[in-house]
């Protein structure tokens, strides 16, 4: 790639922002828009990334290649193909001109005479990723699936307004960023900030979910209760949330999150799993894991109707062999049992990551429940798993 930054920059200007945060081509995200929304809508959380955590100091001397390697993303379609193949990754520079485009996929922001004076996150930051058409970490967008390279923690430890976050937990600077740094990629903890623990979870597809009566691992509520509850209490959102259940009563007007969250349902529940790739599991033994699966194996007790999941019904920890603290500290204090469709495109699985594979996930309930399966039996189920 060429290095000429001078004359990638005033390029990617001429299609930059405009002053109220959107490229001067999308305007604010209608209502009734839930693809807008998902993608681009910040519901005025500028006024944690920006305003507290200065996240845009951070971006305005991040190169490209650094980006990556933290996980962002790059949306390819939102840049000229002329410009894009002349971008110098090692010029932060470019970061600030792809952000001028909207080109970084869940980050919006404002730049004004090359820099960025807003920054805010959008619901593609967590759950969204690209195909890699162009490079790593540069491609199509992919709505909906996970994005397991994003490291949340590292990114907000790296924050000059860290001490400002770390003051409001009530806790000190350095024990805020010793938490946030051992997460690792793909993972977040949503109650992190509500309890003061640091349990991260993997991040969920935020795809099939349009028959899944609950969201979350701990099923905490439908999909719009967790949309609001993101929105507000973790992406800094302006808007309102309450639940008695939590001690929670955050009212902030103008509400930009309530009149949002239909749409974004919608869009959301339009978002199909992923099929398999031809040729990525052994049909025959995926037609013999499907009879173990509805029979010998139980697994259909649990994983039924078109969602692969018997929520709103769940589960105690001890009930399913899991690690029990995700469950303690939800309001459930139980588990969701995980829609299956996808499955073969997040690895790895259950809430906290302990089974690599998806033949780990197998084995892991042979044990507890003591099916006493074989190993080929295992393999077979595992194979239907994937063809999902």
């Amino acid at each position: 790639m060429r290095r000429d930054i001078a004359f990638i920059f005033p390029a990617l200007l001429v299609v930059g922002c405009s002053s109220d945060a959107r490229p001067a081509n999308l305007g604010p995200c209608d209502t009734a828009d839930g693809q807008c929304i998902f993608r681009h809508d910040t519901f005025g959380d500028e006024q944690l990334w920006t305003d507290m955590l200065r996240l845009h100091e951070v971006a305005q001397t991040l190169s490209p290649k650094v980006a990556l390697s933290v996980g962002l993303k790059v949306d390819a379609e939102a840049v000229p193909p002329d410009v894009l193949a002349s971008a110098d990754l090692d010029a932060p520079a470019t970061t600030v001109a792809l952000i001028s485009l909207d080109a970084v996929v869940g980050l919006r922001g404002v730049v004004e005479n090359g820099t960025i004076t807003k920054l805010g996150i959008t619901c593609a930051l967590c759950h969204s990723t690209v195909d890699n058409s162009v490079a790593a970490g540069i491609g199509k967008r992919l709505d909906g699936w996970p994005n397991r390279d994003l490291n949340p923690g590292a990114i907000i430890a790296l924050t000059p307004g860290l001490p400002a976050l770390a003051a409001q937990l009530a806790v000190t600077p350095s024990a805020a960023k010793a938490a946030l740094s051992s997460w690792g990629p793909g993972r977040y903890d949503a109650r992190f900030n509500q309890d003061k623990e640091s349990r991260p979870v993997l991040l969920p597809p935020a795809y099939g979910l349009r028959d899944v009566a609950l969201e979350t691992f701990t099923g905490v509520g439908p999909v719009s209760y967790w949309n609001a509850y993101v929105a507000v209490t973790q992406m800094g959102a302006h808007g309102n949330f309450k639940d008695d259940r939590l001690k929670l009563d955050i009212r902030q007007e103008p509400d930009r999150v309530t009149p949002m969250l239909p749409a974004l349902r919608d869009y959301q529940f339009s978002i199909n799993p992923p099929s398999p790739p031809v040729g990525s599991y052994d049909a025959v033994a995926a037609a013999r894991g499907k009879a173990l699966f509805e029979g010998q194996a139980r697994c259909a007790e649990c994983h039924t109707g078109s969602s692969f999941s018997d929520a709103p019904k769940l589960h105690t920890a001890a009930e399913i062999g899991m690690e029990p603290n995700e469950a303690r500290r939800s309001i459930t204090g139980m588990y969701r049992t995980t829609p299956l469709r996808g499955a073969w495109q997040h690895p790895p699985y259950f809430h906290d990551g302990s089974a690599a594979t998806l033949l780990n996930v197998v084995e892991h309930y042979d044990q507890v429940l003591r099916l006493q399966l074989s190993a080929s039996q295992r393999a077979d189920i595992a194979q239907y798993l994937r063809s999902l």
